[in-house]
């Protein structure tokens, strides 16, 4: 038997039901935080992106629609990597990228994709992801070094058009 003060009775104890802080399974968050896990690995281990989603989805449970953004994310970095890059770099000038931690990387690459490629997205929404993915997977100097690169990519959306107009033509002149 449990020994309780004299003044509470064993009667009158409630159970009480601890609730984790969990995302839903159809919040796009989780299509983000598989993104930049799949994004990590194949950036780390050069793993084939289409066997490291599969095995990162193997138990999971997921909404279609996050399902479907998930994929869109992952492809969409992949595919745009290059440019992502080049505006990543751009504005974390003090940092060459092949120096910034993969996680970090990979952080930014995803939250730069949706900036400029997922425009249904708003900017605040972005950002606020990429910490939270920063806080889950990054070092202590990860938030604020990933706020700081995309509050300037945010303050300069509109250049960035032409900075990505400049990145197409190089690679078409290099194919």
């Amino acid at each position: 038997m449990v020994n309780l003060p004299p003044e509470i009775n064993a009667d009158d104890i409630l159970n009480v039901e601890v609730i984790e802080p969990r995302l839903s399974k159809s919040d796009f968050s989780v299509a983000r935080r598989l993104a930049v896990q799949v994004l990590y690995e194949v950036d780390s281990t050069q793993h084939a992106p289409a066997v490291v989603m599969a095995q990162r989805l193997e138990g999971e449970s997921i909404a279609n629609n996050i399902l479907q953004y998930f994929h869109t994310l992952v492809n969409g970095v992949l595919q745009h990597c290059k440019q992502l890059d080049t505006l990543i770099q751009r504005f974390a000038v003090e940092w060459p990228l092949e120096q910034v931690a993969i996680i970090d990387r990979n952080i930014l690459r995803l939250a730069t994709y949706e900036l400029i490629f997922q425009n249904h997205v708003p900017v605040g929404v972005v950002i606020d992801e990429a910490l939270l993915l920063s806080d889950l997977f990054g070092s202590e100097a990860t938030p604020r070094f990933v706020n700081g690169v995309l509050g300037a990519l945010a303050r300069n959306l509109d250049e960035i058009s032409a900075i990505l107009y400049t990145v197409d033509e190089t690679e078409s002149e290099e194919e």
